[in-house]
């Protein structure tokens, strides 16, 4: 079997032009939209004619021509049949889940996942009689013994947020695929790295947000599935998403096409960067988590699902020990050395800081953070592309020493050719 090529796959099928021959796909603003042929409404309605297969618009919370667009070039990066744009990550997470699970339903999720999807799962969902249970995703026994009859889900990020535990895609869909249970995938983190439905994930979600839309200034989602699912998601009676209404502007779709031919490069320098960082803070003795260091204890399982070329990521953490250290580090970066920005978010091109226990995880509560390994004082790095990486790499060093009270040896994480 050849190896999945996604940049391959984009380019492919990035051949659709404005209606009036542009280069780029039209921006179609229209709420709703006209036919010829009154009979066509009905058919539109009932499901018989529709916008892929015949052209038929109807109203642009249920398809949208621009939007539709981006869903043909996610779906061929991902390597899925379709996909389906939403407004935020999070609806793309909520609309998923609500849609392969009825009230008495159970999940098994991983227990190191983004705080906005833990509170869904842990507070929210419950009211609806959908129970989650939480398991280190790392240990697929874990999963297994936490399965059930009535267990419909298994949600796991690729890299967990944000202690960059990595899933076994490969494993969890063999088991999924035994359990006749559906694996959902939140890849933010790692877009055009790892591919997890060619490697067995029935569903893969987005935050647009993040690395596809690269410049901080656009909220969107996605889900990634085949068209029976994502015809579901848009039934007229029953799709989450087009009751739910979570719709995506069409002029928020038409920029994150024209980002995307540039995702490739944009990953391969954000990884490359990451390295270097980490590899600096690892002969420092400095507590560095990321995935693409060989001492990370699934370095070897994520270095045989990358599609390679793009790295390990764009994102390291280092802990503090205590949250005070942390914002003192935080503090260094940004108003001493101008390193980075501290903001929650990431993919962006300026590098974004974070204490993640008192951000973006501060949904999970502090004795369960702790025990999935989530230490008070770990600061989330989202590695940016600004400055050169020398002086980036001598920023982080004069900050860490600063903090940690270690120099390290010079000229330590340079990579070659920088």
């Amino acid at each position: 079997m050849k190896p999945y090529k996604p940049e391959m796959a984009m380019m492919a099928a990035r051949r659709e032009f404005g209606e009036h021959g542009g280069v780029a796909p039209s921006i179609s603003r229209s709420a709703t939209f006209t036919v010829i042929d009154p009979r066509t409404v009905p058919e539109i309605f009932s499901g018989i004619k529709k916008p892929d297969q015949d052209g038929c618009f109807l109203y642009s919370r249920h398809f949208n021509p621009t939007v539709s667009v981006l869903g043909r070039y996610l779906a061929a990066m991902e390597g899925t049949e379709a996909a389906m744009c939403t407004a935020s990550g999070m609806s793309a997470i909520a609309c998923t889940l609500m849609q392969l699970c009825e009230s008495g339903d159970h999940i098994v999720a991983s227990d190191t996942i983004y705080g906005g999807t833990h509170a869904l799962l842990a507070e929210l969902f419950p009211r609806y009689q959908i129970h989650t249970t939480f398991v280190d995703i790392t240990r697929i026994e874990a999963v297994e013994a936490a399965m059930g009859p009535k267990t419909r889900v298994v949600y796991t990020e690729t890299l967990g947020n944000p202690t960059l535990k990595v899933a076994d895609i490969p494993s969890l869909a063999s088991l999924c695929r035994e359990r006749r249970v559906k694996l959902v995938v939140d890849n933010t983190f790692s877009p055009m790295v790892v591919s997890p439905a060619p490697l067995g994930a029935d569903i893969v979600v987005y935050s647009m947000t993040k690395f596809i839309n690269g410049a901080s200034d656009l909220i969107a989602g996605a889900v990634c599935a085949d068209s029976a699912f994502i015809g579901r998601l848009m039934d007229l009676h029953q799709g989450r998403v087009m009751l739910m209404g979570p719709t995506m502007d069409p002029r928020v779709a038409f920029d994150i096409i024209q980002r995307l031919p540039h995702l490739p490069l944009r990953m391969r320098e954000h990884s490359r960067r990451a390295l270097a960082m980490a590899q600096l803070l690892e002969e420092m003795q400095v507590p560095v988590l990321y995935p693409g260091l060989a001492s990370h204890p699934q370095h070897r399982l994520l270095k045989s699902m990358i599609n390679k070329r793009y790295g390990y990521g764009g994102i390291f953490a280092v802990d503090c020990g205590t949250l005070d250290r942390a914002e003192h580090l935080l503090d260094v970066l940004q108003n001493r050395e101008a390193f980075g920005l501290i903001a929650v978010s990431l993919g962006y091109f300026d590098t974004l800081l974070s204490a993640s226990s008192a951000s973006t995880a501060s949904e999970i509560p502090a004795g369960e953070q702790l025990r999935i390994g989530l230490s008070p004082g770990l600061v989330r790095v989202a590695v940016g592309y600004t400055g050169t990486l020398k002086a980036r790499l001598e920023q982080l060093r004069r900050a860490v020493s600063d903090v940690f009270g270690t120099t390290g040896t010079s000229g330590a994480g340079t990579p070659k050719g920088s």
